[in-house]
């Protein structure tokens, strides 16, 4: 019997037999927001926890991406609001409307830009200060609102999407190392606070993906960074997607205020 295999992002076809490739969670009853979701990492994330019956908020500052996604999906428990993570009083008001209604189980802090490449000395100021503003600064105003409503109902997944680059520090990428850098001592610091409590506080550090931000880089640079992943290529999306939704689910009841490393070996630490 020929038992050739077709492979495909969510199942295999065995035989013209179906079988889900993909381990299933359970996020019933659960509402998660995922920042920079109307694209890439986050939307994937987000498409994953409505498949596994979650209530989900996308949120980003691109409304037309927002609304598109929307479209695609046709799913009624799936909302978008444009937010500016970056700006504290737009996050607590926007934390506010939905806490008003419903609890918020799952943060997952997937919003960020990388901005353009080049030595730290010829930097321009104000993009720099603009990087770090929605990488760090964005995801410390994101948790500061929401885990109050967390502490109150005893129950938490936090995921902040730093990158490999907070952990190494890539050259001519001082302000996003920096800003990722950071990401990940909030990370610990926050997940230390709250380990007395059903709270989980992690950071994932991807690799390069083929999603929009390698737009945002040089054709060198994205070379460059391909040529340390010992794997020998770049991460797929539903891999992140994965590791994220273990993270984020009841399944993870032990590791907080830790590090996920999924850089194809990349990283030395």
């Amino acid at each position: 019997m020929d038992y050739r295999c077709i492979f495909c992002l969510d199942n295999i076809l065995l035989v013209g037999k179906k079988i889900n490739l993909m381990h299933s969670f359970d996020f019933k009853n659960r509402t998660a927001i995922v920042t920079g979701g109307a694209q890439g990492f986050g939307l994937d994330v987000a498409k994953r926890f409505l498949k596994s019956g979650a209530k989900v908020f996308i949120w980003d500052i691109d409304e037309k991406l927002l609304k598109s996604a929307i479209d695609e999906e046709k799913n009624p428990n799936l909302f978008y609001k444009i937010v500016d993570i970056s700006n504290y009083q737009d996050v607590e008001k926007n934390v506010a409307e939905i806490t008003s209604k419903t609890n918020i189980d799952i943060l997952i802090n997937n919003a960020g830009i990388t901005g353009p490449t080049g030595p730290l000395w010829e930097y321009d100021v104000d993009m720099w200060n603009k990087i770090v503003q929605i990488n760090l600064v964005g995801t410390f105003n994101c948790c500061r609102a929401i885990v109050p409503n967390m502490i109150k109902n005893n129950y938490g997944r936090i995921v902040n999407v730093a990158s490999v680059a907070g952990k190494d520090g890539n050259a001519n990428a001082s302000a996003y190392s920096s800003g990722k850098a950071g990401a990940i001592g909030l990370t610990k610091a926050l997940g230390k606070e709250l380990a007395d409590k059903n709270i989980a506080v992690n950071a994932v550090t991807p690799a390069g993906a083929k999603t929009r931000i390698l737009d945002q880089m040089s054709k060198e640079h994205v070379q460059r960074m391909l040529s340390k992943v010992p794997r020998g290529r770049f991460l797929e999306i539903h891999e992140f997607t994965s590791l994220v939704c273990w993270l984020s689910s009841q399944e993870n009841t032990f590791s907080t205020a830790a590090v996920f490393d999924i850089s194809g070996g990349r990283s030395t630490y």
